[in-house]
């Protein structure tokens, strides 16, 4: 898995439910897409990729994966 794929996939998914009003639905529905559409290695590397350092996500989407990292892995 290329992890700067993932990270632009990543972002794009967080830019889309940005616009979600609650931040914290919008944190939701950004694992619960990964989940749905993610293969599990795909998962796996960008939790890791989040714990590492995760500088080139977006704010959103590092705390997305952050705060429901058990739905991811």
């Amino acid at each position: 898995m290329d992890i700067e794929n993932l990270v632009k996939m990543a972002n794009q998914i967080g830019q889309f439910f940005e616009a979600e009003p609650d931040r914290k639905q919008a944190e939701q529905d950004i694992a619960s897409h990964i989940k749905r559409f993610w293969d599990p290695r795909m998962r796996k590397a960008i939790v890791a990729y989040s714990e590492e350092s995760g500088t080139e996500l977006n704010e959103i989407v590092n705390a997305a994966i952050k705060e429901h990292r058990g739905l991811l892995v």
